[in-house]
């Protein structure tokens, strides 16, 4: 009984010391560039960058072969960050890519819904509660706005909705847009 404790034990540590070993000869370690660039990107995992979620985008930009004007979800405040990580001058959006736009969330009439199941596989974060046969909704906290739900609904119970501004998303106005917002009325009065 004691030999068989004793040769248990040995093994264990025998394997222990393996794995540890194995551990540090043989570790993978990830891309600090590309973690700085995938901390910075929205997280829609929406793939309008032609990547299939954020953070192969963000590989690919640390290896060169992406552009970082690619993420309409990031909007030019996005590229700008994403150009200060890469050290780079910022430039405009891509428009191949999609345009800017303000935060949506997809919104299911669930009186319509026939419980299909299709938005549930195409939602990339899991935002869509649901079962087959059963209505379907949209965790709002969960939810990116990034719409590839809405297409595959064959009853179009799925809109994108601008995203309700509460104390926690309300930004102040840009000048600019508040400047040029006064001179249009003035101009139509000419």
């Amino acid at each position: 009984m004691l030999s068989a404790v004793f040769a248990l034990t040995l093994l264990a540590l025998t394997f222990g010391l393996l794995l540890g070993f194995a551990s540090v000869q043989f570790r993978v370690e990830g891309d600090p560039l590309a973690d700085r660039l995938d901390a910075v990107l929205p997280q829609t995992q929406c793939g309008q960058c032609g990547f299939p979620g954020c953070r192969p985008y963000a590989e690919a930009m640390a290896r060169g072969e992406a552009d970082f004007n690619r993420c309409p979800p990031g909007g030019q405040a996005g590229i700008e960050a994403l150009a200060a990580v890469l050290g780079v001058e910022p430039k405009p959006l891509d428009p191949e890519n999609g345009v800017e736009q303000a935060a949506m969330i997809a919104i299911v009439d669930e009186n319509v819904c026939i419980g299909c199941t299709l938005c549930l596989q195409a939602c990339p974060v899991d935002a869509i509660l649901g079962s087959a046969k059963h209505m379907h909704t949209v965790i709002s906290q969960e939810c990116t706005g990034c719409g590839l739900c809405v297409a595959p609904c064959p009853v179009d119970c799925i809109t994108l909705q601008p995203v309700p501004a509460t104390l926690a998303t309300w930004k102040w106005p840009s000048p600019l847009i508040s400047a040029n917002a006064q001179q249009e009325p003035a101009r139509a009065a000419a």
